[in-house]
């Protein structure tokens, strides 16, 4: 029961980061593919990052599907003691009790998903940075909750310096 209500109190948390995360304009570095950005009064530092190519199927072909904001996010909570905090928005609400896989090289990842945001197990974050780190692409597939599926690609094209520097801003 303990870790329900957890996970519901980081799902509620995260959520409302998320509406932080998307309407802020203080953008301070631009680094190739990804961007960081900084908001005071509670402290956050993220990297963020758009898909380069978007497929969206259903039935095994392509659809057209119209979808919000598409977005990879590392982030960093100083005062909630969060540091490189893997997570997902695929514009769109995902499928009850689906997971989202993200790749990056050969290495695979499973993401919980609640409503349109996903999250890599706590456990998994320093890994899925690492290889972020040293990869040239994420790919990240799931399914929506008419039964889409898709598939978003990001290049990883100044990731490193991108997440080093929401990183350093936030003391991660």
């Amino acid at each position: 029961m303990k870790r329900v209500i957890a996970g519901a109190v980081i799902a509620l948390t995260l959520s409302a980061f998320g509406a932080v995360a998307q309407e802020s304009t203080n953008r301070v570095a631009a680094n190739t593919d990804w961007s960081v950005f900084v908001e005071d009064n509670p402290t956050e530092c993220w990297s963020v990052s758009s898909p380069k190519e978007t497929v969206n199927t259903r039935d095994g072909r392509a659809v057209a599907a119209k979808r919000g904001e598409i977005l990879l996010f590392v982030s960093y909570r100083p005062g909630s003691k969060v540091k490189g905090q893997v997570s997902f928005t695929g514009g769109y609400p995902f499928a009850k009790g689906s997971t989202v896989s993200l790749t990056v090289g050969s290495n695979v990842y499973q993401m919980f998903t609640d409503g349109e945001w996903a999250w890599a197990a706590p456990a998994d974050d320093d890994k899925i940075v690492s290889s972020m780190k040293r990869g040239a692409s994420a790919i990240l597939q799931a399914q929506s909750s008419r039964g889409t599926k898709t598939k978003d690609t990001f290049s990883l094209l100044g990731f490193t310096a991108a997440v080093d520097e929401a990183g350093k801003r936030c003391g991660g």
